[in-house]
């Protein structure tokens, strides 16, 4: 039989328990109540930062973003980015659609920052668009790399790497023309098999739409990469033909097609790589009124000098070496055929970069000029029957490029190697 003490220590100790207990609880919903308010606290402040107008997201671009958040490129805030470039104080260039500048990472990584801006939001969110959701789903070595983007109110910006030596068209119209042919015939190979990349190895075809001097940067080996997707377009390998809802590409460039109301397909691009690589074998550009008028359109020029059988005299002109006519002569020859009227008559991209490497034979070309000659009534004395290329596979034409061509069961679940 327990003693009186014993009891009325034993209530004590249990009272003093539950005491501990309630106390306890107390604490720990206060402390979950205050976490949970901070955390809302704090999304909502990064939410205010991003999006400091409700209305400022079109419906589109929400979803845009959302889906490319769970894509490869990263989502990078205004603050980053002003750090980065120092406030924007290093300008690499400029043009239609926006304003570069270079930029350094904490991590020594160096970028190159293009703001956009442009006559109206919509066609920034247009620009962005297109830029990040080709670019930013590929990689190739002969494509830049899109390290991320931003999409603020007070700021849209996309982050490329850094390319040392800036664009080839300074190289090849500017006072610095240090280039060698053999360096230049590199160049070209290597853009050639970044456009065949785009064309023939992408689970969805991308058309780059703007293929120019302009838009080939070099690294600090010279080492070549496509640029610049702010026309692109990404279209489904089923459809044949893309539909326009206006121009695209720069005059000089751009295809007759996308002048006119013809049907669009991707070898656009092989017409302007074609006129691209007129312009690395003369190292000039392709319409030049300083020049006496025989010579005032390269390309005119080049055809007559081939069709003639001038092609040594051609290259004396363009400064050939002896030792590098053969590999000229295939470049002249390359791209009067990227240059033909009808698109049909074109050659793949992965084509060309067979005839650019000495892999395959190559026919003389057709008068590339032949419909103009026509429509303005003069007599055409081509008479070659017209040569239209097939579709090529990933085993037929890029063995040595620098794409790995994915298994069949990485193509039915649309998964891509990188390359690098």
């Amino acid at each position: 039989m327990s003693s009186p003490g014993a009891t009325g220590n034993a209530a004590d100790s249990s009272g003093a328990t539950v005491y501990i207990i309630v106390i306890v609880v107390v604490v720990v919903v206060k402390v979950s109540i205050l976490v949970y308010v901070c955390h809302k606290r704090e999304q909502t402040g990064s939410n205010n930062n991003v999006y400091p107008d409700s209305q400022f997201l079109t419906l589109t671009m929400d979803r845009f973003l959302n889906d490319m958040e769970r894509e490869k490129p990263i989502r990078f805030t205004s603050q980053q980015l002003r750090i980065a470039t120092d406030n924007f104080t290093n300008l690499l260039g400029s043009g239609g659609f926006g304003a570069v500048y270079k930029g350094i990472f904490s991590n020594g990584t160096m970028v190159a920052v293009k703001v956009l801006y442009g006559n109206s939001d919509k066609r920034i969110e247009e620009q962005f668009m297109a830029e990040v959701s080709t670019i930013g789903r590929v990689h190739h070595f002969n494509l830049l790399r899109l390290y991320g983007f931003c999409f603020e109110r007070n700021l849209r910006a996309l982050v490329y790497e850094y390319m040392k030596n800036g664009s080839l068209d300074k190289f090849l119209f500017g006072e610095d023309k240090k280039l060698g042919f053999q360096r230049l015939q590199a160049i070209a190979v290597g853009t050639a098999k970044g456009i065949a990349y785009l064309h023939e190895e992408c689970q969805q075809r991308i058309i780059h739409y703007d293929i120019k001097p302009g838009n080939i940067l070099l690294d600090a080996n010279f080492f070549p990469k496509v640029a610049d997707f702010g026309l692109a377009k990404l279209c489904n390998r089923d459809n044949t033909h893309v539909t326009m809802t206006g121009g695209r590409g720069t005059p000089g460039y751009a295809a007759p097609e996308l002048w006119m109301p013809y049907p669009i397909t991707h070898k656009c691009d092989v017409y302007s790589f074609g006129m691209l690589l007129l312009e690395i074998i003369g190292k000039r550009r392709n319409l030049d009124r300083n020049l006496p008028e025989s010579q005032e359109w390269f390309p005119m020029w080049v055809w007559k000098k081939v069709e003639s059988g001038s092609v040594v005299e051609l290259m004396m002109v363009c400064g050939v070496d002896e030792e590098d006519r053969d590999m000229g002569e295939r470049m002249v020859k390359t791209a009067l055929w990227c240059i033909q009227h009808r698109p049909d008559s074109r050659p793949w991209m992965s084509m060309v970069v067979k005839m650019l490497e000495g892999a395959t034979e190559i026919h003389s070309p057709p008068n590339p000029f032949a419909a103009f000659l026509l429509e303005s009534g003069a007599p055409n004395k081509n008479n070659s029957t017209r040569t239209t290329w097939t579709d090529t596979s990933c085993d037929s034409g890029l063995s040595s490029s620098n794409l790995i061509c994915a298994t069949p069961v990485m193509r039915q679940y649309g998964i891509e190697m990188a390359s690098s």
